[in-house]
Protein backbone atom coordinates (compact mmCIF):
# COMPACT_ATOMS: atom_id res chain seq x y z
CA UNK A 1 0.00 0.00 0.00
CA UNK A 2 1.56 3.43 -0.87
CA UNK A 3 0.59 6.41 1.30
CA UNK A 4 0.44 9.99 0.39
CA UNK A 5 2.46 11.04 3.70
CA UNK A 6 3.08 10.04 6.98
CA UNK A 7 -0.47 11.17 9.07
CA UNK A 8 -2.03 8.97 6.19
CA UNK A 9 0.62 5.77 7.35
CA UNK A 10 -0.44 6.35 10.80
CA UNK A 11 -3.63 6.94 10.62
CA UNK A 12 -4.58 3.49 8.68
CA UNK A 13 -1.61 1.50 11.26
CA UNK A 14 -3.87 3.26 14.32
CA UNK A 15 -7.24 1.60 12.26
CA UNK A 16 -5.69 -1.13 11.77
CA UNK A 17 -5.20 -2.07 15.23
CA UNK A 18 -8.46 -1.28 15.87
CA UNK A 19 -9.85 -3.71 12.90
CA UNK A 20 -8.00 -6.37 15.14
CA UNK A 21 -8.48 -5.64 18.45
CA UNK A 22 -11.93 -4.57 18.47
CA UNK A 23 -13.10 -8.39 16.84
CA UNK A 24 -11.89 -9.69 20.60
CA UNK A 25 -13.93 -7.45 22.39
CA UNK A 26 -17.25 -8.16 19.91
CA UNK A 27 -16.91 -11.98 19.36
CA UNK A 28 -15.29 -13.31 22.99
CA UNK A 29 -15.49 -10.82 25.30
CA UNK A 30 -18.78 -9.49 25.64
CA UNK A 31 -19.98 -12.62 23.92
CA UNK A 32 -18.45 -15.61 23.89
CA UNK A 33 -16.13 -15.70 26.35
CA UNK A 34 -18.77 -15.47 29.26
CA UNK A 35 -21.07 -17.80 27.90
CA UNK A 36 -18.58 -20.46 27.35
CA UNK A 37 -16.71 -20.27 30.67
CA UNK A 38 -20.32 -20.43 32.09
CA UNK A 39 -20.60 -23.99 29.81
CA UNK A 40 -17.33 -24.93 31.56
CA UNK A 41 -18.50 -24.96 34.55
CA UNK A 42 -21.54 -26.44 33.84
CA UNK A 43 -19.94 -29.10 32.00
CA UNK A 44 -18.60 -30.02 35.00
CA UNK A 45 -21.20 -28.99 37.33
CA UNK A 46 -24.34 -30.04 39.67
CA UNK A 47 -28.02 -28.98 39.83
CA UNK A 48 -29.37 -27.82 42.90
CA UNK A 49 -30.28 -28.77 45.87
CA UNK A 50 -28.99 -32.39 45.98
CA UNK A 51 -25.37 -31.48 43.96
CA UNK A 52 -25.44 -34.55 42.60
CA UNK A 53 -27.47 -34.83 39.06
CA UNK A 54 -24.88 -33.54 36.48
CA UNK A 55 -26.27 -30.26 34.72
CA UNK A 56 -25.20 -31.96 31.54
CA UNK A 57 -27.84 -34.19 31.99
CA UNK A 58 -30.56 -31.93 32.87
CA UNK A 59 -29.41 -30.18 29.76
CA UNK A 60 -30.85 -33.41 27.60
CA UNK A 61 -34.19 -32.76 28.84
CA UNK A 62 -36.29 -30.74 26.45
CA UNK A 63 -37.21 -27.57 27.91
CA UNK A 64 -39.69 -24.77 26.55
CA UNK A 65 -38.70 -21.45 24.97
CA UNK A 66 -38.53 -18.82 27.69
CA UNK A 67 -38.49 -21.14 30.33
CA UNK A 68 -35.45 -20.77 33.18
CA UNK A 69 -32.89 -23.18 33.39
CA UNK A 70 -32.49 -25.01 36.87
CA UNK A 71 -29.93 -23.61 38.99
CA UNK A 72 -26.52 -25.01 38.35
CA UNK A 73 -23.51 -24.79 40.74
CA UNK A 74 -19.55 -25.99 40.47
CA UNK A 75 -17.44 -26.84 42.91
CA UNK A 76 -14.40 -24.92 43.03
CA UNK A 77 -11.70 -26.09 45.59
CA UNK A 78 -14.13 -26.30 48.39
CA UNK A 79 -16.80 -23.87 47.24
CA UNK A 80 -19.44 -24.33 45.43
CA UNK A 81 -20.47 -21.22 42.88
CA UNK A 82 -22.77 -20.18 40.38
CA UNK A 83 -22.04 -21.14 36.81
CA UNK A 84 -22.81 -18.02 35.94
CA UNK A 85 -21.03 -16.12 38.82
CA UNK A 86 -18.51 -18.28 37.75
CA UNK A 87 -17.82 -16.18 34.20
CA UNK A 88 -18.29 -12.85 36.34
CA UNK A 89 -15.66 -13.56 39.03
CA UNK A 90 -13.22 -14.89 35.71
CA UNK A 91 -13.70 -11.42 34.62
CA UNK A 92 -13.52 -9.79 37.86
CA UNK A 93 -9.64 -10.88 38.75
CA UNK A 94 -8.63 -10.32 35.08
CA UNK A 95 -9.28 -6.21 34.86
CA UNK A 96 -8.04 -6.43 38.68
CA UNK A 97 -4.42 -8.09 37.14
CA UNK A 98 -5.45 -5.80 34.16
CA UNK A 99 -5.25 -2.39 36.58
CA UNK A 100 -2.60 -3.63 37.99
CA UNK A 101 -0.36 -4.39 34.41
CA UNK A 102 -1.42 -0.83 32.72
CA UNK A 103 -0.33 0.70 36.31
CA UNK A 104 2.83 -0.73 35.83
CA UNK A 105 3.59 -0.34 31.83
CA UNK A 106 1.83 3.74 31.97
CA UNK A 107 5.30 5.56 31.86
CA UNK A 108 6.74 2.87 29.71
CA UNK A 109 4.36 3.81 26.64
CA UNK A 110 5.35 7.36 27.22
CA UNK A 111 8.82 6.70 26.02
CA UNK A 112 8.12 6.59 21.99
CA UNK A 113 10.40 3.96 21.34
CA UNK A 114 8.57 1.39 23.47
CA UNK A 115 5.11 2.41 22.81
CA UNK A 116 4.77 0.23 19.81
CA UNK A 117 6.50 -3.01 21.28
CA UNK A 118 4.26 -2.57 24.11
CA UNK A 119 1.67 -2.87 22.07
CA UNK A 120 2.89 -5.46 20.02
CA UNK A 121 3.60 -7.33 22.91
CA UNK A 122 0.45 -7.18 24.83
CA UNK A 123 -1.61 -7.64 21.81
CA UNK A 124 0.60 -10.94 21.08
CA UNK A 125 0.32 -12.60 24.36
CA UNK A 126 -3.75 -11.79 24.44
CA UNK A 127 -4.32 -13.22 21.09
CA UNK A 128 -2.75 -16.49 21.92
CA UNK A 129 -4.11 -16.91 25.59
CA UNK A 130 -7.07 -16.78 23.26
CA UNK A 131 -6.06 -19.21 20.46
CA UNK A 132 -5.23 -21.48 23.06
CA UNK A 133 -9.16 -22.04 24.17
CA UNK A 134 -8.90 -24.05 20.60
CA UNK A 135 -6.58 -26.90 22.46
CA UNK A 136 -8.39 -27.44 25.80
CA UNK A 137 -12.23 -29.83 26.06
CA UNK A 138 -14.33 -28.78 28.82
CA UNK A 139 -13.90 -32.69 29.76
CA UNK A 140 -10.34 -31.80 30.87
CA UNK A 141 -9.41 -32.59 34.23
CA UNK A 142 -7.51 -28.95 33.92
CA UNK A 143 -10.69 -27.28 32.58
CA UNK A 144 -10.45 -24.42 35.28
CA UNK A 145 -6.96 -23.43 33.07
CA UNK A 146 -9.65 -21.62 30.79
CA UNK A 147 -10.00 -19.14 33.67
CA UNK A 148 -6.44 -18.38 32.69
CA UNK A 149 -6.72 -17.78 29.60
CA UNK A 150 -9.43 -15.81 29.49
CA UNK A 151 -7.65 -13.53 32.53
CA UNK A 152 -4.80 -13.40 30.45
CA UNK A 153 -6.26 -12.46 26.96
CA UNK A 154 -8.12 -9.36 28.45
CA UNK A 155 -4.96 -8.37 30.55
CA UNK A 156 -3.60 -8.39 27.10
CA UNK A 157 -6.51 -6.50 25.43
CA UNK A 158 -6.28 -3.50 28.05
CA UNK A 159 -2.66 -2.87 27.80
CA UNK A 160 -2.67 -2.83 24.65
CA UNK A 161 -5.31 -0.85 24.25
CA UNK A 162 -3.64 2.15 26.24
CA UNK A 163 -0.39 2.07 24.38
CA UNK A 164 -3.00 2.62 21.22
CA UNK A 165 -5.09 5.32 22.91
CA UNK A 166 -1.95 7.06 23.57
CA UNK A 167 -1.50 7.72 20.22
CA UNK A 168 -4.91 9.27 19.72
CA UNK A 169 -4.11 12.94 20.70
CA UNK A 170 -0.89 13.22 18.81
CA UNK A 171 -2.72 11.50 16.10
CA UNK A 172 -5.02 13.80 15.75
CA UNK A 173 -2.49 17.32 15.60
CA UNK A 174 -0.91 15.44 12.74
CA UNK A 175 -4.43 15.61 11.00
CA UNK A 176 -3.74 18.08 7.81
CA UNK A 177 -7.04 20.38 8.98
CA UNK A 178 -5.53 20.87 12.77
CA UNK A 179 -1.74 20.74 11.85
CA UNK A 180 -2.28 24.11 9.23
CA UNK A 181 -3.75 25.82 12.36
CA UNK A 182 -1.62 24.54 14.50
CA UNK A 183 1.16 26.16 12.70
CA UNK A 184 -0.02 29.13 11.96
CA UNK A 185 -1.06 29.61 15.96
CA UNK A 186 2.35 29.10 16.93
CA UNK A 187 3.95 31.56 14.01
CA UNK A 188 1.28 34.05 15.49
CA UNK A 189 2.17 33.42 18.99
CA UNK A 190 5.83 33.68 17.87
CA UNK A 191 7.29 30.61 19.96
CA UNK A 192 6.96 27.52 17.22
CA UNK A 193 9.79 25.93 18.49
CA UNK A 194 10.71 27.72 21.96
CA UNK A 195 8.02 27.05 23.81
CA UNK A 196 7.97 23.48 22.25
CA UNK A 197 10.76 22.38 23.11
CA UNK A 198 10.55 23.76 26.50
CA UNK A 199 7.54 21.73 27.21
CA UNK A 200 8.87 19.02 26.60
CA UNK A 201 12.17 18.95 28.59
CA UNK A 202 9.60 19.63 31.56
CA UNK A 203 7.27 17.07 30.58
CA UNK A 204 10.06 14.49 29.44
CA UNK A 205 12.92 15.04 32.07
CA UNK A 206 10.14 15.90 34.98
CA UNK A 207 11.32 13.90 38.17
CA UNK A 208 8.95 11.09 39.01
CA UNK A 209 8.75 12.92 42.46
CA UNK A 210 7.49 17.01 40.93
CA UNK A 211 3.80 17.44 40.46
CA UNK A 212 2.29 17.09 36.89
CA UNK A 213 1.28 20.84 36.63
CA UNK A 214 4.06 23.76 37.43
CA UNK A 215 2.35 25.96 39.54
CA UNK A 216 1.04 29.50 37.72
CA UNK A 217 4.62 31.39 38.74
CA UNK A 218 6.79 28.78 36.84
CA UNK A 219 4.44 28.64 33.52
CA UNK A 220 4.94 28.91 29.60
CA UNK A 221 4.89 32.44 29.16
CA UNK A 222 1.90 33.35 27.27
CA UNK A 223 1.64 35.99 24.35
CA UNK A 224 -0.60 39.29 25.25
CA UNK A 225 -4.75 38.44 24.80
CA UNK A 226 -5.24 39.04 21.06
CA UNK A 227 -8.73 38.86 19.75
CA UNK A 228 -7.23 37.34 16.18
CA UNK A 229 -5.06 34.85 18.53
CA UNK A 230 -8.04 34.23 20.65
CA UNK A 231 -9.99 33.64 17.93
CA UNK A 232 -7.29 31.27 16.36
CA UNK A 233 -7.16 29.50 19.59
CA UNK A 234 -10.68 28.60 20.24
CA UNK A 235 -10.89 27.26 15.95
CA UNK A 236 -7.84 25.25 16.75
CA UNK A 237 -9.46 23.45 19.60
CA UNK A 238 -12.61 22.85 18.26
CA UNK A 239 -10.89 22.10 15.06
CA UNK A 240 -9.03 19.41 17.46
CA UNK A 241 -11.68 17.96 19.17
CA UNK A 242 -14.02 17.04 16.38
CA UNK A 243 -10.51 15.31 14.62
CA UNK A 244 -10.18 13.53 17.94
CA UNK A 245 -13.40 12.31 17.84
CA UNK A 246 -13.70 11.29 14.69
CA UNK A 247 -10.79 9.61 14.25
CA UNK A 248 -12.40 7.30 17.72
CA UNK A 249 -15.29 7.08 16.22
CA UNK A 250 -13.83 5.61 12.70
CA UNK A 251 -11.71 3.13 15.09
CA UNK A 252 -14.79 1.80 17.26
CA UNK A 253 -16.67 1.95 13.38
CA UNK A 254 -13.83 -0.34 11.98
CA UNK A 255 -13.61 -2.77 14.79
CA UNK A 256 -17.58 -3.45 14.65
CA UNK A 257 -16.77 -4.12 10.50
CA UNK A 258 -14.44 -6.72 11.64
CA UNK A 259 -16.53 -8.58 14.59
CA UNK A 260 -19.33 -8.88 12.46
CA UNK A 261 -17.50 -10.57 10.00
CA UNK A 262 -16.15 -12.37 12.25
CA UNK A 263 -19.56 -13.56 13.96
CA UNK A 264 -21.31 -13.77 10.59
CA UNK A 265 -18.11 -16.55 10.22
CA UNK A 266 -18.55 -18.16 13.52
CA UNK A 267 -22.11 -18.74 13.18
CA UNK A 268 -21.32 -21.56 10.40
CA UNK A 269 -19.57 -23.54 12.99
CA UNK A 270 -21.80 -22.79 16.32
CA UNK A 271 -25.13 -23.74 13.89
CA UNK A 272 -23.07 -26.81 12.85
CA UNK A 273 -21.90 -27.93 16.48
CA UNK A 274 -25.60 -27.02 17.61
CA UNK A 275 -24.06 -24.69 20.09
CA UNK A 276 -21.66 -26.90 22.06
CA UNK A 277 -18.73 -25.88 24.12
CA UNK A 278 -16.67 -26.91 21.08
CA UNK A 279 -18.42 -24.56 19.13
CA UNK A 280 -17.97 -21.51 21.61
CA UNK A 281 -14.18 -22.73 22.02
CA UNK A 282 -13.99 -22.23 17.88
CA UNK A 283 -15.48 -18.79 18.23
CA UNK A 284 -13.09 -17.48 20.30
CA UNK A 285 -9.77 -19.30 19.11
CA UNK A 286 -10.64 -17.20 15.89
CA UNK A 287 -11.02 -14.25 17.17
CA UNK A 288 -7.64 -14.53 19.00
CA UNK A 289 -6.01 -15.62 15.54
CA UNK A 290 -7.93 -12.70 13.63
CA UNK A 291 -6.34 -10.59 16.52
CA UNK A 292 -2.79 -11.72 15.69
CA UNK A 293 -2.90 -11.14 12.01
CA UNK A 294 -4.60 -8.15 12.01
CA UNK A 295 -1.98 -7.24 14.45
CA UNK A 296 0.88 -7.27 11.92
CA UNK A 297 -0.04 -4.19 10.03
CA UNK A 298 -0.35 -2.13 12.81
CA UNK A 299 2.96 -2.71 13.89
CA UNK A 300 4.49 -1.99 10.59
CA UNK A 301 2.57 1.61 10.21
CA UNK A 302 2.48 3.13 13.51
CA UNK A 303 4.83 5.77 14.20
CA UNK A 304 7.90 4.60 16.22
CA UNK A 305 10.19 7.55 17.75
CA UNK A 306 10.46 10.72 16.07
CA UNK A 307 7.59 9.43 13.36
CA UNK A 308 5.49 12.65 12.78
CA UNK A 309 4.17 14.74 10.04
CA UNK A 310 2.45 17.18 12.31
CA UNK A 311 4.47 20.93 11.45
CA UNK A 312 4.04 21.87 15.20
CA UNK A 313 5.78 18.72 16.61
CA UNK A 314 8.49 17.57 14.33
CA UNK A 315 11.03 19.37 15.21
CA UNK A 316 10.80 19.16 18.91
CA UNK A 317 10.13 15.12 18.74
CA UNK A 318 12.97 15.01 16.14
CA UNK A 319 15.41 16.49 18.15
CA UNK A 320 14.20 14.87 21.46
CA UNK A 321 13.68 11.62 19.51
CA UNK A 322 15.27 11.32 16.56
CA UNK A 323 18.29 9.84 15.46
CA UNK A 324 21.03 12.39 15.34
CA UNK A 325 21.57 12.57 18.89
CA UNK A 326 20.56 10.52 21.99
CA UNK A 327 18.84 12.03 24.99
CA UNK A 328 21.05 12.72 28.33
CA UNK A 329 20.41 12.68 31.49
CA UNK A 330 17.92 10.75 33.09
CA UNK A 331 16.97 8.67 29.85
CA UNK A 332 20.45 7.35 30.12
CA UNK A 333 20.03 5.08 32.88
CA UNK A 334 16.50 4.11 31.43
CA UNK A 335 15.20 0.73 32.49
CA UNK A 336 12.21 -0.75 32.69
CA UNK A 337 12.72 -2.16 36.30
CA UNK A 338 13.41 1.52 37.06
CA UNK A 339 9.90 2.69 35.07
CA UNK A 340 7.47 0.67 36.30
CA UNK A 341 8.99 1.68 39.87
CA UNK A 342 8.30 5.20 38.99
CA UNK A 343 5.35 4.55 37.34
CA UNK A 344 3.39 3.84 40.72
CA UNK A 345 4.83 6.67 42.19
CA UNK A 346 3.92 8.84 39.81
CA UNK A 347 0.21 7.25 40.15
CA UNK A 348 0.60 8.17 44.00
CA UNK A 349 1.92 11.84 42.94
CA UNK A 350 -1.40 12.15 40.26
CA UNK A 351 -3.82 10.84 42.72
CA UNK A 352 -2.19 13.98 45.55
CA UNK A 353 -4.89 16.33 46.49
CA UNK A 354 -2.48 19.16 45.28
CA UNK A 355 -2.65 17.47 41.56
CA UNK A 356 -6.59 16.61 41.82
CA UNK A 357 -7.53 20.40 42.54
CA UNK A 358 -4.89 21.46 39.45
CA UNK A 359 -6.86 19.22 37.44
CA UNK A 360 -9.80 18.95 39.35
CA UNK A 361 -12.26 18.59 35.84
CA UNK A 362 -10.25 15.08 34.56
CA UNK A 363 -10.96 13.75 38.07
CA UNK A 364 -14.47 14.14 38.23
CA UNK A 365 -14.99 13.25 34.70
CA UNK A 366 -12.88 10.29 35.75
CA UNK A 367 -14.79 9.55 38.79
CA UNK A 368 -17.95 9.60 36.31
CA UNK A 369 -16.27 6.94 34.20
CA UNK A 370 -15.27 4.98 36.70
CA UNK A 371 -19.13 4.41 36.94
CA UNK A 372 -20.08 4.67 33.43
CA UNK A 373 -17.70 1.87 32.29
CA UNK A 374 -18.84 -0.64 34.91
CA UNK A 375 -22.63 0.39 33.95
CA UNK A 376 -21.61 -0.22 29.86
CA UNK A 377 -19.34 -3.87 30.33
CA UNK A 378 -21.36 -5.19 33.19
CA UNK A 379 -24.40 -4.67 31.41
CA UNK A 380 -23.31 -6.68 28.58
CA UNK A 381 -22.20 -9.79 30.32
CA UNK A 382 -24.98 -9.44 32.08
CA UNK A 383 -27.81 -9.14 29.39
CA UNK A 384 -26.07 -12.28 27.73
CA UNK A 385 -25.90 -14.77 30.88
CA UNK A 386 -29.31 -13.31 31.67
CA UNK A 387 -30.77 -14.52 28.21
CA UNK A 388 -28.65 -18.19 28.43
CA UNK A 389 -29.78 -18.70 31.71
CA UNK A 390 -33.33 -17.13 32.11
CA UNK A 391 -34.63 -16.94 28.31
CA UNK A 392 -32.38 -20.32 27.56
CA UNK A 393 -31.88 -18.55 24.29
CA UNK A 394 -28.94 -20.90 22.08
CA UNK A 395 -25.58 -19.87 21.21
CA UNK A 396 -26.61 -19.23 17.57
CA UNK A 397 -29.83 -16.31 18.48
CA UNK A 398 -27.15 -14.81 21.11
CA UNK A 399 -24.69 -14.51 17.38
CA UNK A 400 -27.60 -13.12 16.51
CA UNK A 401 -27.51 -10.67 19.25
CA UNK A 402 -24.05 -10.41 19.31
CA UNK A 403 -24.35 -9.12 15.42
CA UNK A 404 -27.05 -6.93 15.85
CA UNK A 405 -25.39 -4.83 18.85
CA UNK A 406 -22.35 -3.82 16.77
CA UNK A 407 -24.03 -3.49 13.36
CA UNK A 408 -26.18 -0.68 15.44
CA UNK A 409 -22.94 0.59 16.77
CA UNK A 410 -21.41 0.94 13.45
CA UNK A 411 -24.41 3.13 12.57
CA UNK A 412 -24.90 5.11 15.61
CA UNK A 413 -20.74 5.81 16.11
CA UNK A 414 -20.96 7.13 12.00
CA UNK A 415 -24.72 9.03 12.98
CA UNK A 416 -23.80 10.75 16.10
CA UNK A 417 -21.12 13.00 14.89
CA UNK A 418 -23.07 14.17 12.03
CA UNK A 419 -25.97 14.58 14.20
CA UNK A 420 -23.71 16.99 16.60
CA UNK A 421 -22.30 18.78 13.99
CA UNK A 422 -26.26 19.53 12.93
CA UNK A 423 -27.00 20.57 16.92
CA UNK A 424 -23.55 22.23 17.03
CA UNK A 425 -23.53 20.54 20.92
CA UNK A 426 -20.27 19.79 22.45
CA UNK A 427 -18.59 16.39 22.77
CA UNK A 428 -19.51 16.43 26.40
CA UNK A 429 -23.82 17.05 25.60
CA UNK A 430 -23.69 14.37 23.73
CA UNK A 431 -22.24 11.81 25.97
CA UNK A 432 -24.72 12.47 28.80
CA UNK A 433 -28.20 12.19 26.16
CA UNK A 434 -26.07 8.81 25.17
CA UNK A 435 -26.00 8.05 28.87
CA UNK A 436 -29.30 8.89 29.76
CA UNK A 437 -30.39 6.61 26.75
CA UNK A 438 -28.33 4.16 28.45
CA UNK A 439 -29.91 4.08 31.25
CA UNK A 440 -33.44 3.16 29.62
CA UNK A 441 -32.20 -0.41 29.08
CA UNK A 442 -31.49 -2.05 32.32
CA UNK A 443 -34.78 0.15 34.20
CA UNK A 444 -36.60 -1.77 31.06
CA UNK A 445 -35.08 -5.29 32.59
CA UNK A 446 -36.22 -4.51 35.95
CA UNK A 447 -39.85 -4.13 34.91
CA UNK A 448 -39.69 -7.70 34.08
CA UNK A 449 -40.53 -7.99 37.70
CA UNK A 450 -43.76 -6.52 37.46
CA UNK A 451 -44.59 -8.58 33.66
CA UNK A 452 -43.32 -12.05 35.31
CA UNK A 453 -46.22 -11.57 37.95
CA UNK A 454 -48.75 -10.21 35.60
CA UNK A 455 -48.26 -13.19 33.47
CA UNK A 456 -47.97 -15.68 36.42
CA UNK A 457 -51.80 -14.51 37.45
CA UNK A 458 -53.20 -13.61 33.71
CA UNK A 459 -54.94 -16.73 32.61
CA UNK A 460 -54.24 -17.54 28.37
CA UNK A 461 -56.46 -15.63 25.76
CA UNK A 462 -59.03 -16.74 23.97
CA UNK A 463 -57.32 -18.99 21.79
CA UNK A 464 -55.91 -20.50 24.92
CA UNK A 465 -52.24 -18.86 24.23
CA UNK A 466 -50.45 -17.26 27.19
CA UNK A 467 -49.15 -13.69 25.79
CA UNK A 468 -46.17 -13.21 27.34
CA UNK A 469 -43.95 -9.51 26.29
CA UNK A 470 -42.26 -6.81 28.74
CA UNK A 471 -39.60 -5.79 30.93
CA UNK A 472 -37.05 -8.36 29.01
CA UNK A 473 -39.18 -11.51 29.39
CA UNK A 474 -38.89 -12.94 25.89
CA UNK A 475 -36.38 -13.51 23.56
CA UNK A 476 -37.89 -11.06 20.90
CA UNK A 477 -37.36 -8.31 23.39
CA UNK A 478 -33.55 -9.25 23.35
CA UNK A 479 -32.71 -8.15 19.75
CA UNK A 480 -34.78 -5.20 19.91
CA UNK A 481 -32.67 -3.82 23.37
CA UNK A 482 -29.64 -5.28 21.49
CA UNK A 483 -30.37 -2.69 18.48
CA UNK A 484 -30.77 0.31 20.86
CA UNK A 485 -28.03 -0.26 23.20
CA UNK A 486 -25.34 -0.73 20.02
CA UNK A 487 -26.44 2.27 18.66
CA UNK A 488 -25.68 4.03 22.13
CA UNK A 489 -22.67 2.24 23.30
CA UNK A 490 -20.76 2.48 19.68
CA UNK A 491 -20.96 6.08 19.98
CA UNK A 492 -20.33 6.34 23.82
CA UNK A 493 -17.25 4.38 23.39
CA UNK A 494 -15.88 7.06 20.73
CA UNK A 495 -17.24 9.89 22.52
CA UNK A 496 -15.63 8.80 25.85
CA UNK A 497 -12.24 8.73 24.45
CA UNK A 498 -12.47 11.64 22.58
CA UNK A 499 -13.50 14.02 25.71
CA UNK A 500 -11.04 12.76 27.81
CA UNK A 501 -8.46 14.04 25.10
CA UNK A 502 -9.93 17.17 25.61
CA UNK A 503 -9.12 16.91 29.49
CA UNK A 504 -5.21 15.46 29.43
CA UNK A 505 -2.21 17.44 30.14
CA UNK A 506 -0.42 17.55 26.69
CA UNK A 507 3.08 15.58 26.69
CA UNK A 508 1.33 12.83 28.97
CA UNK A 509 -1.10 11.28 26.85
CA UNK A 510 -0.32 7.49 27.67
CA UNK A 511 0.06 8.43 31.62
CA UNK A 512 -3.18 9.53 31.75
CA UNK A 513 -4.99 7.21 29.20
CA UNK A 514 -3.60 4.76 32.12
CA UNK A 515 -5.10 6.31 34.61
CA UNK A 516 -8.05 6.43 32.49
CA UNK A 517 -7.79 2.57 32.28
CA UNK A 518 -7.10 1.74 35.69
CA UNK A 519 -10.73 3.66 36.28
CA UNK A 520 -12.22 1.35 33.97
CA UNK A 521 -10.76 -1.51 35.24
CA UNK A 522 -10.94 -0.35 38.76
CA UNK A 523 -14.91 -0.53 38.56
CA UNK A 524 -15.22 -3.16 35.84
CA UNK A 525 -13.81 -5.51 38.83
CA UNK A 526 -16.57 -4.57 41.18
CA UNK A 527 -19.09 -4.43 38.75
CA UNK A 528 -19.17 -8.10 37.99
CA UNK A 529 -18.55 -9.06 41.32
CA UNK A 530 -21.53 -7.66 42.68
CA UNK A 531 -23.42 -8.90 40.33
CA UNK A 532 -22.44 -12.29 40.89
CA UNK A 533 -22.75 -11.96 44.04
CA UNK A 534 -26.31 -10.76 43.57
CA UNK A 535 -26.79 -13.98 41.17
CA UNK A 536 -25.35 -16.30 43.74
CA UNK A 537 -27.27 -14.62 46.58
CA UNK A 538 -30.69 -14.57 45.24
CA UNK A 539 -30.24 -17.10 42.64
CA UNK A 540 -32.01 -15.10 40.08
CA UNK A 541 -29.87 -12.70 37.92
CA UNK A 542 -32.38 -10.03 37.21
CA UNK A 543 -31.81 -8.24 40.36
CA UNK A 544 -28.74 -7.22 38.83
CA UNK A 545 -30.38 -4.41 37.20
CA UNK A 546 -31.29 -2.45 39.97
CA UNK A 547 -27.86 -2.72 40.44
CA UNK A 548 -26.84 -0.78 36.65
CA UNK A 549 -29.79 1.76 36.88
CA UNK A 550 -28.28 2.93 40.11
CA UNK A 551 -24.59 2.87 38.76
CA UNK A 552 -25.15 4.88 35.65
CA UNK A 553 -27.68 7.55 37.22
CA UNK A 554 -25.16 7.93 39.79
CA UNK A 555 -22.84 9.28 36.95
CA UNK A 556 -25.17 11.86 35.35
CA UNK A 557 -24.42 14.27 37.99
CA UNK A 558 -20.85 13.69 38.16
CA UNK A 559 -20.39 14.35 34.34
CA UNK A 560 -22.78 17.53 34.37
CA UNK A 561 -20.44 19.26 36.75
CA UNK A 562 -17.47 18.74 34.56
CA UNK A 563 -16.14 22.12 32.96
CA UNK A 564 -13.83 21.10 29.98
CA UNK A 565 -13.08 25.20 29.38
CA UNK A 566 -11.43 24.88 32.96
CA UNK A 567 -8.49 22.74 32.14
CA UNK A 568 -5.30 23.42 30.10
CA UNK A 569 -5.33 24.18 26.78
CA UNK A 570 -4.81 21.43 24.18
CA UNK A 571 -2.17 23.50 22.24
CA UNK A 572 0.47 24.45 24.77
Amino acid sequence: MVFSSNYQRHLYGWLSYAFASEVFVIVSLTLFLPICLEQFARDNGFLLPDKTIPCVAKAAVARPIGAPEARCVVKLGWVWVDTASFSLYVYSISVALQALTVISMGGIADHPPHRKRLLVFFALLGSLSATLFLLLPSSSPIWPISALFAMFSNVGFGASIVAMNAYLPSLAKEAPEVSELGERLLKLQGKQKTTRRDYNSQSDHRDSSEPLLASSSSAQPVSPPDDTLHTLQTEYDATLSATTARISSHGIAFGYIAGIVLLVVALIPVNMLQGSTWALRVAIGLSGIWWAAGTLPAAIWLPSAGQTSSPSETDAEAEEWGHSQPRTGADEDWSMGKEIVRAWVRLGNMLRWSEVQKLRNTFKYLAAWFLLSDGFTTMTSTALLFAKTSLSMPPSSLILVGILTPLSGIIGSLLWPRLQRKLGWSNLKILVLLVVLASLIPAYGCLGFFFEARHTSDSPDALGVEVRFGGLTTPGEMFGLAVVFGSVYGAFQGYARAFYAELIPPGEEARWYGLFSITDKSSSFVGPLIVGLIADTTGNIRYAFFFLVLMIWAALPILLAVDVQAEPPLMA
